[in-house]
Parts: C-alpha cells; structure tokens; sequence
C-alpha cells in the first residue's frame, strides 16, 4: 500500500482541522484531493510528508509509519508545497544538483540531466529560477519532487496561476508520471481532476465526503438529472422555471439550455408542449451528462439555514 491513512485528526487550539480521515491509494494511480479552500488538504498533505505531526490516528507511506520511521517516508516521497519554495538566485540546473545532494544521490550529474529532459527544462537550465515564467517554475517543482525516483509523489496545488498553454504541459506531464508512481494531486480545478484523475477524494470541513472514481461520483449527490435541449429560437430562464417539474434552468450557447429535474420525472412531454405554445422547434433534445463540478458543489455547499 503506497498510503494508509487511519483515523487521522489534527487539532489548531479548537480548531479542528482533520476529523477521523481514513483512506488508502495503492498502485500507479492519479488520486485527486479535492476540498474547499480551508478543508484540510494542504494539513493533509504536510501529515504525509512529516511536515506536521497529526493529533491522533496513525498513517504510513510505503509501508513506513509518519511517526517512527519519517526519514524513510521522506526518502520514499517527493513533495511539491502549493507555494513552490524554490532559491530565485539559483540556476536551475545549480539549484537541481544542490537538491541531488541533498538526497546523497551518487551520480547527480547523470541524474539531473534525466529530471531536466523529463519535465522539458533543457532550454531553461542555465537561466536563474528568478527568470522562469511560473510554468517552469513549477517543471522545477516537479524535477526536485522527482529526483530521487520516489515512489509516492504529493502534488499541492501544482496548476495554480498557470495560462492554459502552461495547464495543458504540467497536466500531461502529471499524468504519464502517475503511470509509473503514486501521484495524490490537491486541486479545486474539476477540469483538471475530469482530465489526469483515475480517482477522487473529496474532503470538506475535515472530513472526507466522497472517494470514488469521478464516474461514479458524477452520480451522487441530489437525486436529480438533467436534460440538454435546443430551440430554434429565444426563451427565458423565467419561461423555462415555470414549467412543472423544472428545477432549474441553465443558458448555455445560443438557444441552448440544461434543465435539471427531479430523477423520479419526465418533463420531455412538458418541453415539447411549451415549445409548440411557443411556436418554437426543438433541435435538440438529449440527457446531460452531471459533472464532477455539480456534485463538488452539493457535497461541499453550506446548507442554508444551518
């Protein structure tokens, strides 16, 4: 088992931040550690990799215990803090063999030159850290949370601040490494979890919430499905609100719309009919598919008036 978490909780004063979280992630896999901002994942995360000493529960990584053997669990994982802590007046290959050293990696020459070809630094190693755009910095990231081949990667936040050219590169790049190793990703990008996650752990006030693959996730939460249709002409939101069953009723582009209903219904009949009321054509009419987003939001949403 590369991580096995039991009963964790990990106290501030009165502040609890993780509340009895257990879970296991085995294999060459992406997980994703999603949660609100304050939910716990980043305390999580500093528990794995020894950084934070939990209040209670106990927890392992390759098989070594967080609290008895956390050199060895150091030696088997490579971290990247949401806030890449890199040395801006180093060079990147300067700064990569600094870090080989620091793990007393025999042959750090051989060893940099492998981390700078593997997350596409070649161009960028002679520059200073300082002078990188944030997307190579975060290669860097990556390079030293790899470069002593561990077994178990812990990726916070990895994406944060990246353009879309730069999301697509380190999210490609995490995905082919998660082929080789354990990768526990922290996101709150659904996108990014829809496109690298094979798994998803979703945490929320301390405590986990869900754990599943993202399909099956996409089927929990309110009982409630979701219709994609399309007119040949305009409506409104209001229109569409007022007819029996209709939950709610979202624009998409042009004249198209998703309109959520309770899972026990069939509100196509009622569609057709305001549409020839309407004196409008449907184009389209199909079930839509609830994403991840949906159900991040109704197991995380404060509940009104609690």
């Amino acid at each position: 088992m590369s991580i096995s978490v039991r009963h964790i909780t990990k106290q501030f004063g009165a502040q609890k931040a993780l509340d009895d979280v257990s879970f296991e992630i085995g294999g060459s896999e992406v997980v994703g550690f999603l949660g609100p901002n304050g939910a716990g994942k980043s305390t999580m995360m500093k528990i794995l990799t020894c950084f934070l000493p939990p209040t209670s529960g106990d927890a392992s990584v390759c098989g070594f215990d967080i609290r008895e053997a956390s050199m060895d669990v150091r030696r088997n994982v490579g971290y990247l803090p949401e806030h890449n802590p890199l040395y801006t007046d180093l060079y990147v290959k300067e700064y990569l063999e600094f870090t080989a050293g620091m793990y007393g990696l025999k042959d750090k020459a051989a060893k940099v030159k492998e981390m700078i070809g593997r997350v596409g630094l070649e161009r960028e190693q002679h520059k200073k850290i300082g002078a990188l755009s944030k997307g190579y910095r975060q290669r860097v990231g990556l390079a030293q949370a790899m470069i002593h081949d561990p077994k178990v990667l812990i990726l916070d936040e990895p994406t944060s601040g990246l353009d879309p050219n730069q999301l697509v590169e380190i999210r490609g790049l995490i995905k082919h490494i998660g082929e080789q190793r354990t990768v526990l990703l922290s996101t709150h990008i659904m996108q990014e979890v829809e496109a690298i996650c094979s798994r998803v752990i979703i945490i929320d006030k301390g405590r986990i919430v869900a754990d599943d693959n993202a399909k099956h996730l996409r089927g929990m939460g309110d009982r409630k499905q979701a219709l994609l249709v399309e007119f040949d002409g305009r409506c409104t939101d209001q229109d569409l609100m007022a007819l029996p069953g209709v939950l709610q009723a979202a624009r998409g582009k042009g004249n198209t719309w998703t309109l959520s209903f309770p899972e026990d219904q069939d509100i196509r009949p009622t569609v057709f009919q305001f549409a020839v009321d309407k004196g409008l054509k449907v184009l389209t009419l199909q079930r839509a598919e609830r994403d991840l987003e949906d159900v991040f939001k109704e197991l995380t949403m404060p509940v009104s008036g609690k």
